[in-house]
């Protein structure tokens, strides 16, 4: 007997009226001629949360389409056949001769599937699941996973950084040739920092990799990353914490990103991730990997990493805006946070309403450091008065280190040396990992302006 919960699941009237109309449950396999056009498909469930006048279709190119009830004249049912999400784990086969590669699943787009009942994508998929529907893995290394999370990347924070700090130095200890860390990409440049300050002098690559598509879509960049950042982790010979993802939109190659370096710059877009105040470290295309910058730290299984898996949390990043107002500052005095970093406009700026509350913050102990909201470019307080004067106010200059690299570095400095200020003011003003730099590379800022002649006559040229 049919179960008109799980036949129309996610549906209501008017849609469902429509479906029950036409003899067409969820999974039927359809023709739909609409006022719009003729389209062929398989009937998806609908999120329970969503409207009730759309039909949800996924066509042949395995895309999915919404059509609207009012523009439905007939529906034709061709087929059944329900659609199983669930990928099978698979174990790999072993072989002696290939590199042994660690991989920790934190959870993310990577490791992911989409759950209908909600309409979202969700983290599902197990790292042994993930692998087992990237046969290609086993051409590279012998893979081992283990999932420490199964999270979205915006709930990694200041707990999964120090286990995942710990469990790549346990990894490191165990003769891991190279670690592989699937994450979700909204805070992976977030992550990236955390682990080049804990696990530093690692004699092996440490390589984070995600997706901006989920892996049930056709234009999943999943596979490809993971493929790459495994050949990074267990070919290549930079022994550095590093970002692996597209490099072009087209599928030519993927990019190596310093871990201190890297910034997500896109929602959505495939190539999203990229390296600012600096160049990328190296480019992967077909297995290959091409280093772009020199020098970089060499893999060397004799050199024991330093891990310290620490983390204060009572450090914030403040965005400095027009007409702030001193209570933002105040209030974090109040509130027991011990460090913050300020995104300054221009060279490093805010306005002198702060003033009080910056020097009520130096009196009280907190540290104040300045960066930068335009992100290229470094941090210079001696050429203005306001420059001049915060200097004064002990807010401290940090060069072209990135906001959120700040803030990462500043909860780790202070969780390194809780009871010593100075220390961990040392150690925030020392670069680690390129997170600073003596200077920009040539022809290393490079913003395209849509719309432009120039810009235009290029892609015609690039597209013709």
């Amino acid at each position: 007997m049919s179960d008109p919960k799980e036949d129309y699941k996610g549906y209501r009237d008017p849609m469902r009226a429509v479906m029950q109309a036409n003899g067409v449950t969820v999974w039927s396999q359809i023709v739909a001629r609409t006022s719009r056009g003729t389209f062929a498909g398989l009937v998806l469930p609908r999120s329970e949360t969503s409207d009730a006048d759309h039909l949800v279709l996924k066509l042949e190119s395995g895309y999915n389409i919404g059509l609207r009830a009012d523009t439905i004249e007939s529906l034709e049912k061709r087929g059944y056949k329900k659609a199983e999400y669930k990928i099978p784990e698979e174990e790999f086969p072993k072989d002696p001769e290939k590199p042994r590669v660690m991989l920790f699943g934190t959870g993310g787009t990577i490791a992911s599937r989409l759950d209908y009942r909600t309409g979202a994508v969700i983290p599902a998929f197990s790292p042994g699941e993930l692998y087992g529907s990237v046969p290609e893995l086993a051409d590279v290394c012998n893979l081992d996973t283990e999932k420490l999370f199964g999270v979205f990347s915006e709930n990694m924070g200041a707990e999964q950084y120090r286990v995942l700090a710990a469990r790549c130095g346990e990894a490191i200890e165990a003769g891991y040739d190279g670690i592989v860390i699937g994450h979700g990409t909204d805070t992976m440049h977030h992550t990236a920092a955390a682990l080049t300050f804990m696990v530093q002098d690692t004699p092996i690559p440490i390589v984070m990799v995600g997706s901006q598509r989920s892996s049930d879509r056709p234009s999943s960049d999943a596979a490809r990353n993971l493929i790459a950042a495994a050949n990074a982790a267990a070919h290549g010979d930079i022994a550095e914490v590093m970002v692996c993802m597209f490099g072009p939109t087209s599928d030519q190659y993927n990019l190596l990103h310093r871990g201190p370096r890297v910034r997500k710059m896109h929602s959505s877009y495939r190539s999203t991730f990229r390296t600012l105040g600096d160049i990328p470290l190296a480019m992967i295309r077909d297995g290959k990997l091409s280093a772009l910058k020199t020098p970089y730290r060499l893999r060397d299984p004799k050199r024991k990493a330093t891990v310290t898996p620490v983390f204060e949390e009572r450090v914030t990043i403040v965005y400095y805006y027009p007409n702030m107002q001193p209570d933002v500052i105040d209030a974090l005095v109040d509130c027991g946070y011990k460090g913050i970093v300020i995104a300054g406009t221009g060279l490093g700026h805010v306005n002198r309403l702060v003033y009080p509350a910056l020097e009520r913050a130096r009196e009280k102990g907190v540290q104040v450091y300045m960066t930068l909201q335009t992100l290229w470019g470094f941090v210079q307080m001696h050429v203005y008065e306001t420059g001049r004067e915060i200097l004064q106010l002990g807010v401290v200059p940090l060069a072209n280190m990135l906001p959120e690299v700040a803030y990462i570095k500043l909860g780790w400095a202070l969780g390194r040396h809780p009871d010593d200020p100075e220390a961990a003011k040392a150690l925030m003003q020392t670069p680690i990992g390129d997170d600073m730099t003596e200077r920009e590379p040539f022809g290393g800022y490079l913003v395209f302006q849509g719309g432009v002649p120039e810009i235009t006559g290029f892609v015609k040229k690039i597209l013709s």
